[in-house]
């Protein structure tokens, strides 16, 4: 069988090309499982996997959690709202504590960039970055990229806007590196305050317009306002950013094309799209849900056996 060149995940700048094709084709053969009458298989039984969220998730970690127990892993759940580290303790003490309980693999959310590069080297696990900070989100586009795979065939070629607040959102980083290294070109759109300076050295297009952004791509991630990291005003109201950069079903009808529409969830409704747009056969968004789930069993198995591989 074919392995990972990495040890965690941390992020999809460190993966190769191979990395995320051999990722997406064992989800190929997870997604068949979770659509069989039995969901499990006894692939991890032998595994324990600690999930650590410093921040709140509830998507995110309800995926991990079913993708751990589909593959019959022994799980921990830890949430830092009700932990120690409120008292203090650091993220080493905290993952020493669970080290000591014999976990092989730490799921981990961090409200700091490279919290999983920090831990990865202190810690004798495997890491599984399930989004530190506004830094990266490498599960969440692996999974974007397998659903337009799924939907049109390949990412060879296709183009694909993501819409909103690049600034603040590790999804459109992770994004960006995994769509680029499977072939598909890039474009980010949304108000001028909410795009980072340099996004461009990335090898993507900027466009501000978007009606031009729509009529350009295949594809459209649309990401939600992220108020809670925005310590600013970034735009001067919502109901402004609604009319320049909400999709309604108006906007997509006026296309000469029928474009794909994702989110990574959850969604402000009436804010990046309107209900009608969420709910339609355009979108996919509950297909990315489901794909979460295989992805991230395709991620934890294959971890897992560099685990079983480098112990014997």
């Amino acid at each position: 069988m074919s392995q990972l060149s990495v040890d965690h995940l941390l992020g999809i700048k460190e993966l190769t090309k191979e990395d995320i094709q051999l990722i997406l084709t064992t989800a190929d053969q997870f997604k068949e499982v979770i659509n069989r009458p039995i969901k499990k298989v006894p692939s991890l039984r032998d595994i324990t996997i600690a999930n650590l969220f410093f921040e709140n998730s509830t998507r995110t970690k309800l995926s991990f959690e079913l993708a751990e127990k589909r593959l019959s892993a022994d799980v921990i759940n830890f949430s830092s709202a009700q932990s120690s580290v409120k008292k203090g303790e650091t993220l080493i003490d905290t993952v020493n504590n669970i080290l000591a309980m014999k976990v092989d693999i730490v799921v981990m959310r961090h409200p700091n960039p490279g919290a999983g590069v920090f831990l990865s080297k202190h810690v004798n696990a495997r890491i599984v970055n399930a989004g530190d900070g506004a830094h990266e989100h490498p599960t969440q586009a692996l999974l974007d990229s397998y659903s337009i795979r799924e939907k049109l065939g390949s990412l060879d070629g296709k183009k694909v806007v993501i819409v909103g607040d690049i600034l603040h959102s590790r999804v459109a980083l992770s994004n960006i590196y995994c769509l680029k290294k499977l072939g598909a070109e890039v474009m980010v759109c949304g108000p001028a305050t909410l795009i980072p300076r340099h996004i461009a050295d990335l090898g993507v297009k900027v466009e501000l317009n978007l009606k031009k952004a729509l009529q350009w791509c295949d594809v459209a991630n649309m990401l939600r306002v992220q108020n809670e990291r925005m310590d600013i005003s970034y735009f001067p109201s919502v109901r402004e950013y609604v009319q320049q950069y909400g999709v309604n079903q108006e906007i997509l009808d006026s296309l000469d094309k029928e474009i794909v529409i994702m989110h990574p969830g959850p969604i402000n409704r009436g804010v990046e799209i309107t209900s009608e747009v969420a709910d339609s056969g355009q979108a996919i968004i509950l297909n990315q849900v489901e794909n979460g789930v295989a992805i991230r069993m395709a991620v934890l198995y294959l971890i897992a056996s560099k685990i079983q591989h480098n112990d014997q």
